[in-house]
């Protein structure tokens, strides 16, 4: 049974078809500038926090599994204006050994 509609009461119960065109009346919602930029700032703060807290994490590691400083020798390409040109003598493992080649014939 349906209840009288009575002036001055707000109407409980809407049909389907009302409902339906009240909500497209209404327009969606949409971010805005100010919405993005905050969106944003909160990614980035996340990101810094986490690189960082991460990094200091690693640092703590026990010795085999510390981070570490890798040598400009062994990695020219991070270090374009220091470039470094070792010699085959210098790049050699320590206490390695060779003959010239000279004597090996």
């Amino acid at each position: 049974m349906s209840q009288p509609n009575t002036p001055g009461q707000p109407q409980k119960y809407k049909s389907k078809k009302v409902a339906l065109q009240e909500a497209l009346q209404s327009p969606p919602w949409f971010p805005d500038a100010k919405w993005h930029l905050q969106t944003l700032g909160i990614i980035y703060a996340v990101l810094i926090v986490a690189y960082f807290g991460i990094s200091h994490l690693l640092r703590r590691l026990p010795s085999p599994y510390k981070l570490r400083n890798i040598p400009m020798e062994m990695t020219p390409w991070l270090h374009p204006g220091g470039k470094v040109h070792l010699s085959e003598e210098q790049l050699r493992a320590p206490g390695e050994t060779r003959a010239p080649a000279a004597a090996a014939k």
